[in-house]
């Protein structure tokens, strides 16, 4: 009997979305016909707040070190790696002795969890520091070159987040062929295509982490309209449900869904359109919203 092909999804928020990735979870382990066959969580990603190493979305507060081995065991219990979103793109030596990043690493270094990284000299930092960590180049790094991109292919990296201006671009895809289950695809990016101001973006999210300072809103077209994922579908670069089974059958087996710094609606709708299968989304979505409320105390607003 053949073995199921195992599809890895990486999912958003390990900290802002621990309530809703335990329920997600938990289904998927303990109802598995509910979602498409060999689809399972690769690692869930993010940040604990407060964090100067984080990129991509600043995230202000602070968390204990009894909530972090809470959240991080949680995860692993599950069989899920916790990947840290360490690429901030404006780390300097001075900031890799940090007492509180360090302490997040240490706490998380079983041999199990992942880092992204972007820049240089933290890279070379962590490696040296915590190597039974798994790295994963980000696609903060903005590799839209093909050379650049198999170059980068070539390091010591466990996967490669692919810019996701190169999502469709098929002579990228077939060229990166012998390396597609190293190849993390960004399905459902809500970012405009071809920014020209994404690394100044980036650069801005990292300034603010940096500094604990929320500076002015980012001149950004996204911020003209209010995220949800019925505009994310209208982007050039998403890749719908049905086009994901044409990404197996060249080899590519991992991909990533947006959320970090978005509603939990949107989060909700792309596990949903992604993960669940069409007869049992009404009923996930009902499972998720009445355990939610029981976990928080809330009604959720979505």
């Amino acid at each position: 009997m053949q073995e199921t092909k195992k599809i890895y999804w990486h999912l958003p928020g390990f900290y802002v979305y621990f309530y809703l990735n335990q329920i997600i979870l938990h289904l998927m382990q303990s109802k598995p016909a509910y979602f498409h066959e060999g689809y399972c969580a690769g690692s869930v990603y993010g940040t604990f707040p407060g964090a100067i190493w984080n990129g991509g979305r600043a995230v202000f507060g602070l968390s204990s070190h009894s909530e972090m081995e809470q959240i991080i065991s949680t995860y692993n219990r599950f069989g899920v790696p916790v990947r840290f979103t360490w690429t901030n793109p404006l780390i300097e030596e001075k900031h890799l002795n940090d007492t509180y990043c360090n302490l997040i690493m240490d706490t998380a270094d079983n041999g199990m969890n992942q880092v992204l990284v972007n820049a240089p000299v933290l890279e070379e930092y962590l490696r040296e520091r915590y190597p039974d960590f798994e790295y994963i180049s980000s696609t903060t790094k903005r590799i839209t070159d093909l050379n650049r991109l198999e170059k980068e292919l070539e390091g010591n990296y466990r996967l490669v987040v692919l810019d996701y201006d190169l999502n469709h671009d098929e002579s990228v895809l077939k060229a990166l062929s012998p390396y597609a289950d190293r190849i993390e695809i960004l399905a459902d990016e809500i970012c405009f295509p071809n920014c020209p101001r994404r690394a100044e973006h980036y650069r801005d999210e990292g300034l603010m982490q940096l500094t604990f300072e929320k500076g002015k809103v980012f001149d950004c077209p996204n911020r003209k309209t209010k995220p949800s994922f019925a505009e994310c579908r209208k982007r050039p670069a998403f890749i719908s449900r049905e086009q994901i089974p044409e990404y197996i059958e060249k080899g590519f087996v991992n991909f990533k869904l947006v959320g970090r710094g978005l509603p939990i609606g949107l989060v909700v709708e792309s596990y949903l359109y992604y993960l669940v299968k069409d007869e049992y989304r009404q009923q996930v979505q009902d499972r998720i919203r009445k355990d939610l409320e029981k976990l928080t105390g809330r009604r959720p607003d979505f």
